[in-house]
This record gives C-alpha cells, sequence and structure tokens, in this order.
C-alpha cells in the first residue's frame, strides 16, 4: 500500500513542480511502460462526451533485486527472483466529471478465473485456470489488468506498478505520514511496532505499517485494506495542505526515486500523461473519495480464500456505471434500485429532483407522452410535462440552462442520449424535443440507457467504506491471536508487552 500511496504523491509532484527541460527528460528516462494490448475494455463517454479514468494499481510483492530482497525478506534461499504477484490491487476510479473517485480495494486472497495470458517481455504464458488473483501477474501487467477486469466487469484504461524499494525512500523525502493505531502493536511478521496513538511514520517504517497484516482488523488481508486506506488518505490529505512541496532538493528526489520506481502502461509513460492524470485527481476534494474494500465470502474449498461476496456486484455497478458513492457534501449516497427513485449519477443530482418538458417534434401523436410517463416511472420528478414543438423536428435534442448541466447528464443517461444530442440553452429548465430520429420507445435508438442504477447502499455495505477527510480514523489493532513470539500464540497488544528489548518500528 505504501507503493500505491508513492503512486499519488508521484503524480502529486510531477503535477506541482515547477520542472525544467533536463529534470523532464530525466524523469521520462526512468518510467518504464509496457503495453496494455485492449486487456481491460474501453470507458463509456457520459452525456458531454467526458470519460471516466479506471486505474488498477498493484503493489508487486516482486523480491527482484538485493535492495527489495531485504526489504521483503524471503530470499535467503531463492536469492534474487525473477516473478511476482499483485499483492496490493486497488481500482482507482475518477468520475468523468473529476467531481468524486472511488478506491476498491481487492483481497490478495481472491480465487478467480485468470484468462489466457502471455508476458510479452518473459514470454511467459498460460491457457487459462482458477487461482488466486494476485497471481495473474506473473503473466504479466496486462494479464493482471485483465483478471481483474474479467472479475468486476470495470473498464481499465491503464496501469501503475510499484515495488518495494523506491517508494521506502519517497516517504522519507516528505518527511512521513501520520497514522494511529487504537493499541499497542506488534505484528512479529510484518516487523511493525508502535505504542497506542499517533505516529509519524518515514521508510521501512511506513513500509512495515501497510505490509501489517497480521496487525490490524481479523489479521487477514481484509484488515490490511483498511489500515491501507488509512494510511494513503493521510498521505492525500498532507499533499493537498498548504506548502508540502515547497523544497526543490525533496521535489527532485520524490519525483525521482517515484518514475524510477513506476511501471506504468503506454498510455501512461511519459511525465507529460502522469501530469494529466495529477491534475485529474486534484480536482477531487477528500470528502468525496471513497475508500472500500470488495465484498468476500469464505471459499468453500479453502477457508484460507475467499470469493466475491454479497454486495460486490452492486459495489463494481457503482464504478462501472460512473456512480458516485458520496453526494456532493461529502455524505453517503442513497439507495437506488430499480423499483425506488434512483440516487444520484455521476453529476450527484438524483433523478427525483430533475424535471423535464418533453416536446414533440414528430407527426406522431403520444410520442411526448410516452416518454415523459417513462421519465416519472423511472423517478424523474412529477413536474416533468409535455408540449408540442414549434416547429417539426429532424433530430432529437435536450436543452438545458446555466447550470443545469447535472441535471441535464442525469436525464440523458437514463435516455440513452449522447453528447451530441446536448446543447445549451438561454433559460432556465430542461426542453427534450423528441425528433423524428426517435419514431418509437423511450430509450433512444442505439443509446445505451441506465434507467435502474445500482443500489449504493448494498455497495458500499460491509465494504469498510470510509472518506480521505476522516483524519481522525485510527487502525484497529487485531484482539486476536493473530500473532507468535518465541512459538507462543499472543495477540498483537500481549506480543507488544512481550517484546519490550525490541525497540518502536518509529524510533
Amino acid at each position: 500500500m505504501l507503493r500505491i500511496a508513492g503512486i499519488c504523491l508521484a503524480l502529486l509532484v510531477l503535477g506541482t513542480a515547477g520542472v525544467g527541460w533536463w529534470f523532464y527528460e530525466h524523469l521520462n528516462g526512468n518510467i518504464q511502460s509496457v503495453p496494455l494490448d485492449g486487456k481491460g475494455g474501453t470507458e463509456k463517454a457520459d452525456a458531454f462526451g467526458r470519460t471516466p479514468i479506471n486505474l488498477l494499481v498493484m503493489g508487486s510483492d516482486g523480491r527482484t533485486s538485493k535492495t527489495d530482497c531485504k526489504l521483503g525478506g524471503g530470499c535467503s534461499r531463492t536469492g534474487v527472483q525473477t516473478g511476482s504477484n499483485a499483492d496490493v490491487q486497488m481500482v482507482v476510479h475518477i468520475s468523468a466529471d473529476r467531481s468524486n473517485a472511488t478506491v476498491m480495494s481487492i483481497p490478495r486472497d481472491t480465487m478467480t478465473q485468470v484468462p489466457a495470458c502471455k508476458d510479452k517481455e518473459t514470454g511467459r504464458s498460460t491457457a487459462g485456470y482458477y487461482g488466486q488473483i494476485n497471481g495473474a501477474l506473473q503473466y504479466g501487467p496486462a494479464c493482471q489488468v485483465a483478471t481483474v477486469h474479467q472479475l468486476t466487469g470495470i473498464p481499465i484504461d491503464h496501469f501503475v506498478k510499484l515495488d518495494f524499494s523506491g517508494v521506502v525512500k519517497m516517504s522519507d523525502a516528505v518527511g512521513g505520514v501520520s497514522v494511529c493505531v487504537n493499541d499497542n502493536v506488534y505484528d512479529t511478521y510484518s516487523h511493525l511496532k508502535l505504542s497506542n496513538g499517533s505516529h509519524t511514520l518515514k521508510g521501512v517504517a511506513a513500509l512495515e505499517f501497510v505490509r501489517s497484516r497480521h496487525g490490524f482488523g481479523d489479521g487477514s488481508d481484509l484488515g490490511r485494506t483498511v489500515s491501507q486506506h488509512i494510511f494513503l488518505s493521510a498521505m492525500i490529505r498532507k499533499f493537498k495542505s498548504a506548502g508540502t512541496l515547497t523544497d526543490p532538493t525533496a521535489v527532485y528526489d520524490l519525483a525521482d526515486a517515484a518514475t524510477k520506481a513506476l511501471t506504468v502502461d503506454d498510455g501512461l509513460g511519459t511525465v507529460k500523461k502522469l501530469i494529466g492524470l495529477a491534475s485529474d485527481l486534484n480536482k477531487v476534494p477528500t470528502k468525496r473519495m471513497t475508500f472500500t474494500t470488495m465484498q468476500t465470502a469464505p471459499d468453500s474449498a479453502d477457508s484460507n480464500r475467499v470469493v466475491v461476496g454479497a454486495g460486490a456486484k452492486s459495489l463494481f455497478a457503482t464504478i462501472s456505471d460512473d456512480q458516485s458513492l458520496t453526494t456532493g457534501s461529502g455524505k453517503k449516497s442513497s439507495a437506488a434500485s430499480a423499483t425506488t427513485k434512483p440516487t444520484a449519477t455521476a453529476s450527484a443530482v438524483p433523478a427525483s429532483e430533475v424535471a423535464v418538458t418533453v416536446e414533440n417534434g414528430t407527426e406522431i401523436t403520444g410520442r411526448a407522452s410516452a416518454v415523459a410517463t417513462a421519465l416519472i416511472d423511472k423517478g424523474f420528478n412529477s413536474g416533468t410535462a409535455t408540449a408540442n414543438a414549434p416547429s417539426p423536428a429532424a433530430t432529437t435534442t435536450l436543452t438545458y440552462g446555466s447550470g443545469q448541466k447535472g441535471e441535464a447528464q442525469t436525464a440523458a443517461k437514463v435516455l440513452g442520449l449522447s453528447a451530441s444530442h446536448l446543447k445549451q440553452g438561454q433559460s432556465r429548465g430542461l426542453i427534450l424535443v423528441v425528433g423524428s430520429d426517435w419514431p418509437s420507445g423511450t430509450t433512444y435508438p442505439g443509446g445505451s440507457s441506465s434507467s435502474a442504477p445500482a443500489d449504493t447502499k448494498t455497495a458500499v455495505s460491509n465494504a469498510h467504506a470510509s472518506t480521505a477527510d476522516e483524519a481522525k480514523k485510527c487502525a484497529e489493532v487485531s484482539p486476536y491471536k493473530t500473532v507468535s513470539l518465541n512459538g507462543v500464540p499472543m495477540t498483537p497488544a500481549q506480543a507488544y508487552a512481550a517484546a519490550r528489548n525490541k525497540p518502536d518500528s518509529d524510533e
């Protein structure tokens, strides 16, 4: 997870630093990029022609250098290794209107179908198999993207992969990240040791925190994702605060370390493209960045593994359909289903607050009435009305007043109208003129309507949802005997008390 925090750090550094030409070219030379080859599907534009961004962030457990072997351990018998697993996977969704974002962690222990893949760099291939999701990275980053896309149905535009070493340097350069724990904790596996309360973590200590799976929650990867969200939220708040990136030397060190640690797809393979992504991320306020963990259920074949659980499909759908999990004020969205009034779309304007005047521009009697009735049935405001158009219309148009783009987007999404049908008018209100190009039905021919948005209440149920502005949230230390000291099973707090001679991680 420190690797993921490093990505955000890298993007913010690149987006705010006044880089010179040499610096720019140097950073470009640091970045490694590989093709995605369309493995992640294709995003759909909204009614205004804007597209959301879905980025798969991968934290590799690879011990592919002596430095990573020292940080990650496990190389005493094998030496420097060649393969790696995606032990951290987060789908980062930035809405089409850049007003909100959702980050969904996928636990590494999830069992799923890995599709047929071949890594162009190593030549390693698979015909496909059922197994643990993090292992797809053995066949290249594009295979990991394809596996996540197949599991969730979410289009994945880009990926970013990092390993251990570069991000440790970055956490040092930024001066550390402030987190808190609700009890004493000693994870004898990740070596994290902290007293109850707040701490500023740098370097190896930060890595220990975000790698700890036995210290928090139930001692599984599920608990770890929650503490990782706390860490990443704290880092995002720090970089959105004033004066964080005022030291030119620190900026250079951060950007240099970040770009050396990055492997990205070709679509993000330059500093200019990364700066563009940074700009999009920076538009989203912290209160509208929602962190979630994919809901899981125990795997009946292996108690140490999990499968997709209840609610996960709704969470996938909110991301695929570009639905926000927060309102404009940052509060959780209300539930929506096919039998209730739809909740906010990407523009955060509920259908119940949108009234449309539907005008019949065809020679077919009843067209305006049919479309207006369908809108009301789908939860639109009862103020929705009908009229005859002033003159015959060959083309269907949806005209909206100043400041009403969000309302128009809500209507267009349900009606299946593309950006070419929308225009801003001089007066308030939404006026839909049904043209002769729409002779029947209540969805525009060839359009893709979204009349039944996903149930956002189900989407966040048991997903450990939080927002990036929750500064007082602490990582919950596991109350179970998830660690072992000198062969004796203990809780992390008991292990802390027993290991008096071991210094704390932040000392």
